[in-house]
C-alpha cells in the first residue's frame, strides 16, 4: 500500500512563506504523478498543484507566481514551496500519488496550514 507522509505546514501571518514536504513509500516513484490538494472547511477538496515524473508542472490559476511544486525523484519526496501566503491559503494541504493511465489516488494524512490577515 502507497504510503504519503506530509510536513512543514504551521501558522504563519500574511505574505510569509512556507515548506510543505511529502515522503512516499512502498512506492514505484517513477509510475506516479504527484499532486497537493487543499480543503479549506466547508469548501470542496481542490487540485492545487502537479507534477509529472519528468518535471512537468501544473498549477490551479489563484496559486500561479506564489507556490511551486517541485520533487526529488530519487530520495522519494515531493515539495510545496508556498510564499506570499494569503488568508484565503488557509486549508489542509493534502499529498496525492495517481499511478500514470490509471484514476486510483491515495493520500496522505494532510498538514494543516494557517494565514492570520
Amino acid at each position: 500500500q502507497v504510503r504519503l507522509v506530509e510536513s512543514g505546514g504551521g501558522l504563519v501571518q500574511a505574505g510569509g512563506s512556507l515548506r510543505l514536504s511529502c515522503a512516499a513509500s512502498r512506492i514505484t516513484f517513477s509510475l506516479y504523478t504527484m499532486g497537493w490538494y487543499r480543503q479549506a472547511p466547508g469548501k470542496q477538496r481542490e487540485l492545487v498543484a502537479s507534477i509529472t515524473y519528468g518535471g512537468t508542472t501544473t498549477y490551479v490559476d489563484s496559486v500561479k507566481g506564489r507556490f511551486t511544486i517541485s520533487r526529488d525523484n530519487a530520495n522519494k519526496m515531493v515539495y510545496l514551496q508556498v510564499n506570499d501566503l494569503k488568508p484565503e491559503d488557509t486549508a489542509v494541504y493534502y499529498c496525492n500519488a495517481r499511478l500514470v493511465g490509471s484514476n486510483q489516488p491515495y493520500w496522505g494524512q494532510g498538514t494543516q496550514v494557517t494565514v492570520s490577515s
